[in-house]
């Protein structure tokens, strides 16, 4: 049973290879002039839970997708119930103090059940999408996923945690994709998102009212989705500036240092300025493991959870960040490989909607340390320290076992 249930062995060792690499640079970002104890050992912690971590994986890979797909509404409910409980009795923890993002009972922090929630949607997306006998045509028909998504990622949201909830919306926009809805709905259905993101330039804003109003017509979905659709575009692009006034000026600070990090070189600037001038100084080779600079300094903020990133361009250079991402390239499709090949649909949209949830990190956090993207507190998958955190990437680990376990062995695009 063991042997079939890890027939997918290249996904297990890439899985391995990505874990190990993160401990090692978790190590070193605990080595730094002046020593910070709970840094310094976090690699021990980090080490510990890979062995939690790889036997629950191993626990999953023996549950048939059958059974997973069984359980998705009692564990995506009691999911739910564990992100109610801790708006309740959670707690912040480093760089996140002011979130609800940690269950704590009796001062206790047991973990983040929104790291398990985001298996539990994804196991429930594909339920859902699977029982559909096509695929959603329309707006209308989106509801049902929609508000699966949506009651996970408002209770996130109340925490507040951004970097989290973007991650809940790539996983819904890319199942929805893997499910067979064509782009234009999707774009139609992300619109006033996109309108409120882009409002704060009202030419942006203008141009891309133009193009919607173009698809809408070419597109051509039902009168009153079409208008629907424009009504919330501009409703969207309306409330832009009142949203923008309800931040707080920490929240205003953040948005404009994206556009501008000098604006703000010593607050909120200071963090992607710092790991922009350790990527930049590591080079082709990097200043060497152990060697970096700003992160001896300390300079880097959370250089062993959110900005880890940061220190592997540092010390490793142009051709350690080629080898991590590179790993985790072919970790993504050999994900989409495994969804290619897989018995049926909801096992095909599991896959691809665990895939997903990962590529969304890497390309937030990457983005985030290079300022592509905002800061948005978001981990790196099997890199950055965090016990939840790595043990839902290895439930996923397990789970696409199984999956390509059962598979039925047909040729895929990406068969490597």
């Amino acid at each position: 049973m063991i042997g079939r249930t890890l027939a997918d062995r290249p996904l297990a060792a890439l899985a391995v290879l990505l874990t190990v690499f993160g401990i090692i640079v978790v190590y070193s970002a605990g080595q730094t002039d002046v020593i910070v104890p709970v840094v310094a050992r976090a690699w021990q912690r980090q080490l510990g839970w890979f062995l939690i971590a790889t036997l629950s994986a191993l626990l999953a890979s023996r549950a048939s997708v059958r059974v997973l797909e069984w359980s998705a509404w009692p564990v995506y409910l009691g999911g739910l119930l564990l992100l109610s409980v801790t708006l309740v009795f959670g707690s912040g923890a480093g760089t996140a103090a002011s979130q609800k993002g940690w269950l704590t009972i009796a001062g206790v922090r047991l973990g983040q059940p929104s790291e398990l929630a985001k298996i539990f949607v994804v196991l429930m997306l594909a339920r859902v999408l699977a029982a559909r006998r096509e695929a959603p045509t329309s707006l209308i028909d989106l509801w049902q996923p929609a508000l699966v998504a949506f009651a996970p990622w408002a209770l996130i949201m109340l925490q507040p945690d951004l970097g989290t909830g973007i991650v809940f919306i790539g996983i819904f926009f890319c199942m929805l994709f893997w499910s067979g809805v064509k782009w234009p709905l999707l774009v139609l259905a992300g619109s006033p998102g996109i309108s409120l993101i882009l409002a704060f330039s009202t030419g942006v804003w203008g141009v891309w009212f133009v193009a919607l109003v173009a698809l809408v017509i070419w597109y051509r979905p039902y009168l009153w989705e079409g208008v629907a659709v424009v009504v919330a575009n501009v409703v969207a692009g309306v409330i832009a500036p009142i949203l923008w006034d309800r931040l707080h000026p920490y929240q205003q600070r953040r948005l404009l240092v994206f556009l501008d990090p000098q604006s703000d070189p010593r607050a909120s600037g200071y963090h992607v300025i710092q790991s922009q001038v350790a990527i930049g100084s590591g080079g082709w080779l990097g200043k060497g493991y152990l060697d970096g600079s700003q992160k001896r300094l300390a300079f880097l903020p959370a250089q062993h959870t959110d900005f880890i990133f940061s220190v592997v361009g540092e010390e490793l250079g142009f051709m350690g960040v080629s080898i991590a991402l590179g790993l985790f390239l072919w970790l993504f499709l050999r994900t989409v490989r495994v969804a290619q090949r897989a018995n049926d649909q909801f096992s095909s949209l599991v896959a691809f909607g665990l895939g997903a949830g990962w590529f969304v990190h890497v390309i937030v956090n990457v983005g985030m340390t290079l300022n592509l993207m905002p800061i948005t507190g978001i981990p790196l998958p099997f890199f950055s320290y965090g016990g939840s955190f790595l043990l839902s990437c290895w439930l996923a680990v397990g789970i696409l076992l199984r999956v390509s376990s059962e598979g039925r062995g047909r040729a895929g695009t990406f068969a490597m």
